[in-house]
């Protein structure tokens, strides 16, 4: 009975790690924030909704999307690059121009991994869905990305 285990032991170990090694990739969660357009026709956001909603199917690696009116809008404030460069130097104030921009529209796209999300940024179907994408939001975004434990 033992010489015929050992044989088969490698063969275990082996099944076993290549079953987990999918569980250790993590998943990656692309968000952003949008301000629309005010003027946007509603064939504008027609063909933006269809084209979100088809990106899963074009773009290896894209999973899932949600898109919508945010529950809670988002209230984005920009500054000029020096007083931007205090701020992040340290300083827990700083004076100088200041303009805000609720954002009040979402998207949130699942990825397989952050290889996923190299794949998404220069896919053409990207490309594509970026033009529609330009026809109903004001320029601009708060974009962020999360990783799964």
């Amino acid at each position: 009975m033992k010489k015929l285990w050992r044989p088969a032991l490698p063969a275990a170990i082996l099944f076993l790690t290549a079953a987990a090694l999918p569980a250790a990739e993590k998943k990656l969660m692309h968000c952003f924030y949008f301000t629309p357009i005010e003027g946007a026709s509603q064939a504008d956001w027609d063909a933006f909704h269809k084209a979100t909603e088809a990106l899963p199917g074009k773009i290896p690696g894209l999973t899932r999307v949600w898109h919508g009116t945010l529950l809670r809008p988002f209230m984005q404030f920009n500054t000029d690059a020096e007083t931007r460069k205090k701020l992040q130097g340290g300083e827990q104030k700083a004076t100088g121009p200041v303009t805000a921009r609720t954002r009040t529209h979402g998207v949130c796209m699942e990825m397989d991994n952050e290889a996923a999300l190299k794949v998404y940024a220069g896919h053409p179907a990207h490309k594509e869905w970026e033009a529609l994408y330009g026809k109903v939001r004001q320029p601009g975004t708060m974009t962020f990305d999360i990783v799964g434990h």
